[in-house]
């Protein structure tokens, strides 16, 4: 099989496109023929080795895909030879054939194609889990959200939208803005220092946002929880923007609120997986429903897998961006 293998940490450009041999499925495992693969920002910092786990070397890097089941381990009697589904691991998905533990290969829906399933586990179920476990999001509530034209943003606007929230999108173009407002989003600002608070002032009639949905960090965090109203939440997502900021504690205090992580691995793997499975099982209810409509912003072919990550890191990607393999 073919795949991209990632030899030394560095750029996209460094990642080699080699012949390896096709892995085989052990006991509790199946193998998937990858149709697709979601690209990540996690995805380039992981081949960059810039993430805090590095996986040790040689691997293909892809976090997230979706495909058929073409073999299964001799112990497993769950899934079928011929299943479309979709799974995830912390590396694999940028080859032709992948590896997984049959616990975590979830079929999808007849109406779900593979680019859709590729690109909507994880940022689905991060918004999900963040809103619904560690925000505690009320119908008619509003929430900012940050990147929003990112896989992340996006993601979180389609599902602040089906809880009955209002949504303030905030994004760096006015491209970006106009993505975010045609996938729900009822207003979208901009993310210029001088302007930023004043436009949420403004939208909320000076009473700020109830939940910060925060993939970015870097400067705009301290700016967007300075927005937050009383008992505001500001959930911490990650850190796309590069820095982790430090923020002056005495601000939760003045505004009785909160600030709360979302670690989707975490709640997933080790504290709550049958939580996660049931919110999966409701975004897969509500896609089913037609309340989730996934937008994928590119799909780039396999031969162009370097270019997805690097569009990502540069900052070009709007929406999500999924690499079709086969």
């Amino acid at each position: 099989m073919h795949a991209y293998v990632v030899e030394a940490f560095g750029p996209p450009s460094g990642i080699a496109f080699e012949e390896v041999a096709a892995p085989s499925p052990g006991n509790g495992q199946v193998r998937l023929r990858v149709r697709a693969a979601g690209a990540s920002l996690l995805d380039a910092l992981i081949a960059a080795g810039r993430y805090q786990v590095k996986p040790p070397l040689p691997f293909s890097p892809g976090s997230e895909f979706a495909g058929e089941i073409d073999a299964v381990g001799p112990d497993v009697t769950t899934h079928k030879i011929g299943q479309r589904v979709m799974a995830g691991g912390f590396v694999g998905g940028f080859a032709e054939s992948a590896v997984v533990p049959a616990v975590g290969a979830v079929p999808i829906p007849d109406a779900m194609s593979f680019e859709t399933a590729a690109g909507f586990r994880t940022n689905y179920m991060t918004a999900l889990h963040g809103f619904k476990q560690r925000a505690g999001l009320a119908p008619s509530e509003t929430v900012l959200v940050l990147g929003a034209a990112g896989g992340v943003g996006s993601a979180a606007i389609e599902i602040a939208k089906v809880m009955g929230a209002k949504v303030i999108a905030a994004a760096s173009s006015e491209a970006k803005r106009a993505f975010a407002t045609k996938l729900g989003a009822d207003h979208a600002i901009g993310t210029e220092a001088e302007a930023f608070r004043d436009r949420i002032k403004e939208i909320t009639g000076g009473r700020g946002v109830d939940v910060v949905y925060d993939p970015v960090g870097g400067a705009l965090t301290e700016l967007a929880f300075r927005s937050l109203a009383w008992r505001g939440r500001h959930l911490v997502v990650g850190f796309a923007a590069g820095s982790i900021p430090a923020l002056p504690v005495n601000l939760a205090l003045l505004k009785g609120a909160a600030l709360v992580g979302v670690d989707l691995a975490r709640f997933s793997f080790m504290h709550e997986p049958a939580v996660a499975q049931e919110n999966l099982k409701q975004l897969l209810a509500w896609f089913a429903e037609g309340r989730l409509q996934p937008t994928i912003g590119r799909v780039y072919p396999f031969a162009d897998a370097r270019q997805a990550l690097a569009d990502i890191l540069e900052r070009r990607a709007v929406g999500k961006s999924v690499v079709r393999v086969a």
